[in-house]
């Protein structure tokens, strides 16, 4: 059994866009020392790629929120693991995610931190799945858009495995529909 059916971004083309979005946060964050707000577990390899990019000075954070479980369709109710643990009141704050699906949890978390009063709030995404939006929200920043295929690595998961990988792959049937 292959457990994939195919690579669809490389570790290069990753590597050359998360260049890209940082220099154009770099640019956009001058002299505003943003707070990345690290979404665990996913998105931890991407911002921190990010982040030994950016070139101006920056904060960071982290938050476990979750709208899965061990399935692979969102529920659509976030659940917050773990908060932050900074006030977020007069920041600029860049939400850093591994990927938007359905868009609930985002949609839901970016209600609950502009509750907070923020300066500003932007949404840094690896992957956008568009066609399977629910809610109607976008990101600010995004690496790259992709078909509605469930894919792994680079932070992604399948029950906490394939994080490791150092690329994007699709992740074969078999392995999830048992």
């Amino acid at each position: 059994m292959n457990e994939f059916d195919k690579i669809l971004i490389s570790q290069e083309d990753i590597a050359k866009r998360v260049k890209e979005l940082s220099q154009q946060i770099s640019r956009d964050y001058k002299d505003l020392n943003p707070l990345f707000v690290c979404i665990l577990k996913g998105s931890v390899i991407f911002t921190a790629d990010l982040l030994r990019n950016i070139d101006t000075p920056a904060q960071i954070d982290f938050m476990s929120v979750s709208s899965y479980g061990s399935g692979t369709e969102s529920s659509g109710v976030l659940n917050i693991k773990k908060d932050l643990s900074v006030d977020i009141e007069g920041k600029h704050v860049i939400v850093v995610e591994d990927i938007i699906d359905s868009g609930n949890t985002l949609f839901n978390l970016k209600n609950l931190l502009l509750s907070r009063n923020p300066a500003s709030l932007k949404i840094c995404t690896l992957l956008d799945k568009p066609e399977r939006r629910v809610q109607d929200i976008n990101a600010d920043y995004t690496g790259f858009s992709i078909p509605d295929e469930f894919v792994v690595g680079y932070g992604l998961d399948y029950n906490e495995n394939y994080r490791t990988l150092p690329d994007v792959r699709v992740l074969s049937r078999c392995v999830y529909e048992k």
